[in-house]
């Protein structure tokens, strides 16, 4: 990656917010710069900035907490994320969402593409959402092309949940929330989904909702709704 001569708007912003020092400001829905979408980023950080840029992600996703974190959502129009998930979830979690643990990545410049047509949908969060979720149909396999924090190439293929992660992540690169893509009906707070729908898979709150999953078509009204997608 090319650095450029001299301090960038970007950098001066970014310095201004680690100066404060501990975790950063989490922006919520409704600030322009989660809508904007985001400049690639071709070395408006210098390297010593971009490490304590990425360190105040990862810090204020595992403060937050979050299992991904993009720079939107700390108010700095770049195109960077980071990701991140230990998976403490049951083994009937792990298995009915794919959910198993991701080391701690960073993604600079990401873009992902869907492999093969299947998908599955189950309820997603969003720090910059708080107190609400919604199931959201995603690819179940993406593959994901980027660079880390030191310019080299990230090619590799995510199955499950890490595909879930890496969708929503880049989607906020790109100005979009999981609001965009999720099921109006299934909308709960997070109070209704501890009370209802702790499950493994949104099936009973799709039947009782009235909203559709993956490869359930006419099923909305018919009772339960079979289980299997995912």
């Amino acid at each position: 990656m090319a650095f450029p001569q001299g301090r960038t708007p970007l950098a001066e912003q970014v310095e201004e917010l680690l100066a404060g020092g501990g975790p950063l400001t989490i922006v919520a829905a409704g600030d322009p710069v989660l809508r904007r979408g985001t400049e690639p980023f071709d070395g408006q950080l210098e390297p010593a900035l971009l490490a304590r840029f990425v360190e105040a992600l990862r810090v204020t996703m595992h403060a937050a907490p979050g299992v991904g974190l993009a720079a939107p959502q700390v108010g700095v129009a770049l195109r960077i994320a980071v990701v991140e998930d230990p998976a403490p979830v049951p083994d009937e979690v792990r298995l009915a969402r794919g959910r198993v643990p991701q080391p701690f990545r960073v993604l600079v410049n990401p873009s992902y593409e869907p492999v093969g047509t299947e998908r599955a949908a189950f309820f997603e969060g969003c720090l910059s959402v708080p107190g609400w979720q919604a199931v959201v149909p995603r690819h179940v396999e993406v593959r994901l092309r980027a660079q880390d924090e030191y310019g080299r190439a990230v090619d590799e293929v995510f199955t499950g949940w890490p595909a879930r992660i890496v969708q929503h992540e880049t989607d906020h690169l790109d100005g979009i929330l999981y609001l965009d893509r999720a099921e109006p009906r299934s909308f709960s707070s997070n109070e209704a989904m501890a009370a209802r729908w702790a499950q493994p898979t949104p099936e009973a709150a799709a039947s009782a909702l009235g909203f559709e999953l993956p490869g359930t078509r006419g099923t909305r009204g018919a009772g339960p709704v079979s289980p299997g997608q995912q």
